[in-house]
């Protein structure tokens, strides 16, 4: 089994970097990597990333967009002071641009800790935007995971300040078909992520009802964030 510990949230972690060329959407994809998740639960939501960004249709829709280009950042997360920024921002144009990076997602090693709180990923995210060295058109933070926060503090003060700074954020909760660690059932997941989680214009969530189709959620819910 892989192992690493994933990093905390210093600042000293994102270092300021030359301005790039402008992009038509910054997206953080912010992932669930706390206990609940188990090795092979984690292996299908990267593998649902690496198919969607390297989707005809998505790539369809990157280039369509006025500028033919988005930047995008990959963090792994778990409790408040436990976040990774496994990928840092990678511009994507072409299909070269998504086999590359989904390739690099592919050799990094996983592991998981305890803990989640999406309170804690919100705020690293704000960091991560803030360093992005494209400019980005709209900014967008894609949020997923299968458990309400249960560490650090409450999500809604973060996701406020973030969307009063005119950030976006969609939810793609995942209905946990091997729960475990007292999490949320999908009843009450569902509302939370819509209560205390996604906000900005236009958000949404986008439920995947299983790990085994989150594959085809993140597809869908890439397809509406870039277009």
């Amino acid at each position: 089994m892989y192992r690493r510990a994933l990093l905390s949230a210093a600042p000293t972690l994102l270092l300021p970097v030359q301005a790039a060329a402008p992009v038509d959407l910054l997206l953080v994809l912010a992932i669930d990597v706390s206990r609940s998740i188990s090795e092979s639960d984690a292996a299908l939501q990267r593998d649902g990333y690496r198919a969607g960004l390297q989707d005809a249709q998505v790539m369809a829709a990157i280039q369509g967009g006025a500028l033919g280009a988005i930047a995008v950042a990959y963090i792994e997360w778990a409790a408040y002071d436990r976040q990774e920024l496994l990928l840092p921002w990678t511009r994507i144009a072409a299909p070269a641009d998504a086999t590359a990076w989904a390739a690099a997602l592919d050799a990094k090693p996983w592991s998981s800790l305890p803990r989640t709180s999406l309170s804690g990923a919100l705020k690293f995210s704000r960091t991560v935007l803030a360093m992005a060295p494209h400019e980005g058109t709209r900014r967008v933070i894609d949020v997923s995971g299968d458990g309400v926060n249960n560490n650090g503090p409450p999500a809604e003060p973060e996701r406020d300040r973030l969307v009063d700074e005119g950030v976006v954020i969609n939810g793609l909760p995942i209905i946990n078909d091997r729960p475990r660690y007292g999490m949320a059932s999908g009843a009450e997941l569902v509302p939370y992520y819509t209560r205390a989680v996604v906000g900005g214009p236009g958000h949404f969530v986008e439920v995947a009802e299983s790990f085994d189709t989150f594959a085809a959620a993140i597809r869908r819910k890439l397809l509406q964030e870039i277009a």
